[in-house]
């Protein structure tokens, strides 16, 4: 069985490549070139009609939503341990925590980074800096959720950790980063020591040294 997950480095894609490398399983990564807006070629379309990143595939199966297609592979790989088992009360925070990052977080960064899409007006300037403060309160939420944790949810590395990581670093250029949050900055750069995430940021070419401070 070998996957193949349509990506670009840094985008939505990012949580389930890493889920991909942490369950251990055969992939294919393919580069679906947003520079060149190749996510909205006919050819793509006629794999997601959204024309968003990630795509998986899986034989005959075609799967889009980065959430989706990390709880289809965790329903193909209980073994990894990336979700709680069912029926135990984690079950319910692990939904609790990856419906408030994939819902509530996610499309507030999104208003933040394409302000121009929610106004008839040429004025974004406001919209950034009240999403901003929006989203820092969430993190915030977060790092109290944190406290003398090292994961999201339970004792071991979840989806939602997965998640969180590409979050959070989507949202370091802001005035109060992910980083700066004592509980939230601790567990990032935990996470980040990862050899997982590694090799995933590696293969994407994307720079861990923002959390290199603290790290081995």
């Amino acid at each position: 069985m070998v996957y193949k997950l349509f990506y670009y480095p840094r985008n939505a894609s990012w949580a389930p490549h890493l889920v991909l490398a942490e369950m251990g399983v055969e992939f294919e990564l393919i580069l679906v070139d947003r520079k060149s807006n190749q996510q909205k070629s006919h050819e793509y379309l006629a794999l997601n009609p959204t024309g968003r990143i990630p795509t998986l595939v899986d034989k005959d199966l075609v799967i889009f939503e980065s959430a989706a297609i990390c709880l289809y592979l965790c329903d193909k790989h209980p073994e990894s341990g990336l979700i709680p088992s069912a029926g135990s009360p984690l079950r319910a925070t692990f939904y609790q925590w990856l419906f408030y990052l994939n819902s509530t977080i996610q499309p507030e960064l999104m208003v933040y980074f394409y302000p121009q899409k929610h106004t008839a007006g040429e004025n974004t300037k406001e919209i950034v800096q009240a999403q901003e403060l929006r989203v820092t309160e969430m993190f915030s939420l977060i790092d109290k959720a944190l406290e003398g944790k090292d994961f999201l949810v339970g004792e071991s590395i979840s989806v939602c950790d997965y998640f969180l990581f590409m979050l959070s670093h989507w949202a370091s250029g802001f005035a109060q980063p992910p980083l700066a949050f004592k509980n939230l900055g601790a567990y990032l750069r935990k996470l980040a020591k990862r050899d997982v995430v590694k090799s995933v940021c590696e293969r994407e070419g994307t720079d861990l040294g923002i959390y290199a401070d603290q790290m081995d």
